[in-house]
């Protein structure tokens, strides 16, 4: 699939405004089991924001965002990627399995025509989730995300370096991603340690060490053995 500009997400966003789809009781997992036994209702919220910080170089935290996507997108709704640094790759979506049809991938020319972009298909009720990696975000363009983000309904995931993760948030949902060594004979898997930052229900820090496979990004826990031998990540 082709990016789409501004004018092309004005059609669509025009075209899906009066559409609707079953949103459940209002929580999505997050895609991983794991993730989900941490947090105190089991899921992500609807109509909130939720933000990963990446940590080192380690692409986990947008494998991890991608998997909440899959899930939000699984009954039905938009995808949008709103691709600011033109770095994306739409074709890994239909392998990850999200159809085609499912999802449009934004360019925005400027800083400010990519955040309109982000407000208009977070208020969009036919759109499930949108996905973006802005490094700069000031409290007011993050709050004006929130907002739209609640009007809308659907899951915003926003994928941020882990230098952000002391500027001020408005997501429900914080995590800090960070890379653990590769164990030998485990090519073709990541393993990255999860910190729940932030989550509603106010529980104090809590991580899981889990494996991220290429081929779909599932996830599943380390064993215990594998998570005493794993230094902590510096």
């Amino acid at each position: 699939m082709e990016p789409c500009d501004l004018e092309q997400l004005r059609q669509q966003i025009f075209c899906l405004e009066g559409s609707r789809f079953h949103k459940g009781d209002g929580l999505v997992s997050s895609g991983c089991r794991a993730v989900d036994e941490l947090l105190p209702e089991g899921g992500l919220h609807r109509g909130a924001l939720a933000e990963w910080f990446a940590a080192g170089e380690s692409i986990g935290a947008t494998a991890l965002a991608l998997l909440a996507a899959r899930q939000a997108c699984g009954e039905g709704g938009m995808l949008i990627v709103a691709d600011g640094r033109r770095e994306f790759y739409p074709p890994a979506l239909v392998r990850f399995g999200i159809p085609m049809g499912q999802f449009l991938v934004v360019h925005a020319s400027s800083q400010a025509d990519h955040f309109w972009a982000l407000d208009q298909a977070l208020r969009c009720r036919g759109v499930a989730a949108v996905l973006a990696w802005p490094n700069q975000l000031d409290g007011r363009t993050f709050r004006r995300l929130q907002l739209a983000t609640e009007e809308g309904g659907g899951l915003g995931l926003v994928v941020r370096p882990a230098a952000a993760r002391n500027a001020p948030s408005w997501a429900a949902t914080r995590f800090l991603v960070e890379p653990l060594p590769i164990a030998a004979g485990r090519r073709g898997l990541r393993r990255v340690r999860i910190n729940v930052l932030r989550c509603r229900g106010g529980i104090g820090p809590r991580s899981v060490d889990v494996e991220i496979n290429d081929d779909g990004y599932q996830t599943h826990p380390l064993p215990l053995a594998a998570r005493l031998a794993t230094p902590a990540a510096s």
